[in-house]
């Protein structure tokens, strides 16, 4: 049974700064390419950042320079470091993998007040 577990969520103010954490399990972590999205009140999921298992990564153009994306295969767990955050970045953020099927954890809430 997969499982993908989402922490570090919480108030920060603007400005500040918040690491995600993503601990996986029931899969193969070190095949799976890893992503965070976001959801805010009253809009679409999406997309923030990727990391391939080969390490690459990618960025949503209004979180490039702010936030950060890594890995760790040995603690099966992948992590968004989020730094300068703003009111915009308010959100649920979800942690999600791909490796033929994909798998989406429940969810934590980030809120930046102002």
């Amino acid at each position: 049974q997969v499982h993908l577990v989402e922490s570090g969520g919480g108030l920060v103010q603007a400005g500040g700064s918040l690491r995600l954490s993503c601990a996986a399990s029931g899969i193969i972590f070190s095949r799976n390419t890893m992503g965070w999205y976001r959801q805010a009140p009253g809009k679409p999921r999406e997309f923030v950042a990727a990391i391939t298992n080969g390490g690459n990564t990618n960025y949503v153009d209004a979180v490039k320079g702010r936030f950060t994306i890594s890995r760790d295969n040995t603690k099966n767990t992948v992590y968004l470091q989020m730094n300068s955050l703003k009111p915009e970045d308010t959100a649920v953020y979800y942690c999600r993998s791909v490796f033929i099927r994909e798998y989406w954890g429940q969810g934590t809430q980030v809120t930046v007040s102002s």
